[in-house]
């Protein structure tokens, strides 16, 4: 077996393992800690000695006696490490249930911030380390770590049990794991900072842990609807950099480089989850991706259908990011001024103000307006607002375009 394979195996075993061991022991910060270090002792083993026969087992059982080595390394909890002796598992005896819904539900806690929601969800459920997390956050990893140890620490102080919660609040704790997952696509598809547009390790896990809930609530069409945004959008990735790594936008894009498999996959799951009752936010903008996805030439993208769903949307998730791609649609139908109106009435939202995407777009308008120093302006703003290189590299080669280089205080 290959390393990419182990990898792989590891990152699936990894949330049924640590379920296991929770539901058992309770205990979540010592059990995740004991999982992380025989996840570590595979990746060293495996590779050098061969896959075991029952890998669950395996991890299983190495992450136990983890935890019985932390806890007996502590005396003054002597008498949880007699009961968790008293209780070890063998691999025989591991249940045969998947915890993994239990675990993402734990991880995205109410009393988490979302920082902190996501930084343990992609430890405990999606398996990474502390180390590539924080690589992918650009962040130091002394960070990451204390954000994880208060992370457990608060889920541990808030009482929190190892079980599914019901009716409304169970509703609204899967509202926040697609959120998360939704923040990790997000981040993964364009990254808030950094030389690279793309964060590709962050956009894939995002879609493997989406699928993973999706198996797990193959009815539940906010899930389906998130997952077919993920694939979507994600089927344009390789259209939308140059060799270069510079970005190129949607109506540039060669779109037979858009990866037809991805979209088959989101057609069918946006159709399914449009079927559902009460739409909600996920299905309504996989809806939007979908009409984007099916126009084969930008002249031919439905425009009018777009505007009519963000319109939808804006009445039952309103926020001013779709408020600006609302904009952008409308300008599409009846002209620059038309989005330059919406836009305008961002400017008073503070989230928005100086947002370089409310910039952007807005330079984008003026120029097709033919307010070329206003579009200078605006695209000199967008630039200087947003951490993101390669989007920097955009914005700078777009205000150049229209009057030139640009001065050396740039």
């Amino acid at each position: 077996m290959t390393a990419p394979v182990t990898e792989d195996l590891l990152r699936d075993l990894t949330p049924q393992v640590l379920g296991a061991l929770v539901r058992r022991y309770g205990r979540f910060e010592g059990c995740e800690d004991a999982v992380q270090e025989a996840v570590l002792a595979a990746t060293v083993q495996w590779p050098a000695e061969g896959v075991p026969d029952n890998p669950r087992g395996w991890l299983t059982t190495v992450a136990s006696r983890r935890l019985i080595d932390q806890v007996r390394s502590d005396s003054a909890r002597r008498e949880r490490e007699e009961q968790v002796w008293a209780s070890e598992v063998t691999p025989e005896e591991i249940p045969d249930t998947d915890d993994t819904l239990v675990l993402l539900f734990l991880c995205c806690h109410p009393t988490l911030t979302a920082a902190s929601q996501i930084a343990l969800t992609l430890r405990a459920v999606g398996g990474l380390t502390t180390a590539e997390i924080a690589r992918a956050f650009l962040v130091p990893e002394a960070t990451l770590a204390a954000r994880i140890s208060r992370a457990k620490q608060r889920i541990k102080n808030a009482g929190s049990t190892f079980e599914l919660p019901g009716g409304a609040e169970r509703e609204e704790r899967l509202q926040a794991v697609l959120h998360v997952l939704y923040l990790i696509f997000n981040e993964g598809y364009t990254a808030s900072s950094g030389a690279e547009l793309d964060r590709v390790d962050l956009a894939t896990e995002a879609i493997r842990l989406t699928r993973m809930v999706h198996a797990q609530l193959p009815d539940d069409g906010e899930v389906a609807g998130l997952l077919a945004l993920m694939l979507l959008t994600h089927s344009r990735r390789e259209a939308r950099t140059t060799a270069d790594g510079d970005l190129v936008p949607l109506d540039e894009q060669d779109r037979t480089k858009w990866d037809a498999e991805l979209i088959a996959e989101g057609l069918e799951l946006t159709k399914a989850s449009l079927a559902g009752p009460e739409l909600g936010p996920y299905r309504l903008q996989a809806a939007i991706a979908a009409t984007h996805a099916v126009a084969t030439d930008p002249a031919d993208t439905d425009w009018r259908q777009i505007h009519a769903l963000y319109l939808v949307l804006e009445r039952i998730a309103p926020n001013p990011m779709v408020t600006l791609n609302r904009a952008v649609a409308l300008a599409e139908i009846e002209g620059p001024q038309a989005g330059l109106a919406v836009l305008a009435t961002l400017d008073a939202d503070e989230r928005m103000a100086k947002h370089h995407r409310l910039l952007s777009v807005r330079a984008h308008l003026l120029e097709i307006a033919g307010d070329t120093e206003g579009a200078y302006e605006n695209y000199r703003l967008a630039a200087k607002a947003t951490a993101s290189i390669a989007e920097q590299r955009y914005l700078e080669s777009r205000a150049r375009a229209l009057r030139g280089p640009l001065p050396t205080d740039f």
